[in-house]
């Protein structure tokens, strides 16, 4: 073979580009769209709860080599998402105190820490599971801290429910009365369990209540952020398919719209701005006597 041939065939091998398959984590390819409202309860004097909404991400971006531009991947992000209601309870105006110290010590103590994992596997499942207990219990230790600062917030405390979603996994955790939901193929699952004297059947008395005890069970909060310092808090897991709707929601919008009403509205698959306005309406059509916030997103895994 000539000479010429060789160097040309030898330039070609040398400049042809590098091979990599690009790596795309479902972390990579999730959409959450997002939407949340509250109103404040007709027997309500200040709305006490609070809702938080955040994206959590890692990125990667060349700024300079002397590599082609073929041979280096594109600009990279990955997100994870951290949707959280709270609903201050107690009198006054302390129970909008709590749940506004609640988010506001979880939105800093996620940057402080900055340790979340945004893909998933057997591996960074208990990793998650046990960061959302610690941010849990730091987040009821500045209720608590906070509490002490007026002797008028001693008894402030707030229901706390919260889900992140990573690539194709949900974890979520309540303490209180709030709740979460998952709307799949025309159903809706209540995913988190309700800390109340109706709901859990069991005799909560030397514990620290809120509601009328005589008469009202369904709204006695067995467990809340800012009560008892040892707080414990369940982390569970489920994997999430593309179309699934979450709602995390107070009990102001439970006590009075049924969740077969929650499920028709959502069925209808609008966009979450749209049918969290339609929820809050339903609410505010009945009257509802206690404070409403609602958090409606799309989850999509885009590959």
């Amino acid at each position: 073979m000539p000479d010429d041939d060789l160097n040309l065939q030898w330039r070609n091998a040398i400049s042809r580009p590098v091979d990599i398959e690009p790596f795309r984590p479902p972390s990579s390819t999730v959409s959450l769209e997002v939407a949340a409202s509250s109103i404040c309860g007709k027997l309500r004097a200040n709305n006490s709860d609070h809702y938080l909404a955040i994206r959590l991400g890692r990125m990667q971006e060349t700024l300079l080599s002397s590599l082609r531009p073929a041979d280096l991947p594109p600009r990279f992000e990955e997100f994870g998402y951290a949707l959280l209601v709270a609903d201050g309870l107690g009198d006054g105006c302390s129970g909008a105190r709590a749940s506004r110290v609640a988010l506001s010590a979880l939105a800093h103590l996620a940057i402080r820490y900055g340790r979340w994992n945004v893909r998933v596997d057997a591996d960074t499942i208990a990793e998650i599971t046990e960061q959302g207990a610690f941010l849990y219990r730091r987040v009821h230790d500045a209720v608590l801290e906070a509490s002490r600062s007026d002797e008028r917030l001693a008894d402030m405390a707030t229901s706390l429910s919260a889900m992140y979603v990573a690539g194709a996994d949900l974890f979520f955790a309540n303490i209180g009365h709030s709740k979460g939901f998952l709307f799949r193929d025309g159903g809706l699952f209540q995913l988190t369990t309700d800390h109340t004297i109706d709901r859990q059947k069991r005799d909560a008395a030397g514990q620290p209540l809120f509601g009328d005890t005589r008469t009202d069970f369904a709204h006695v909060v067995t467990k809340f952020v800012g009560g008892d310092p040892d707080l414990d808090v369940a982390i569970e897991h489920v994997d999430l398919l593309t179309g699934d709707r979450l709602v995390l929601c107070t009990n102001g919008l439970t006590d009075v719209v049924s969740l077969d009403e929650i499920a028709a509205t959502l069925s209808l698959q609008r966009r979450p701005q749209d049918d969290c306005q339609r929820l809050i309406e339903l609410a505010t059509g009945l009257r509802a006597a206690d404070d409403v916030t609602v958090i409606v997103a799309d989850y999509q895994l885009l590959y």
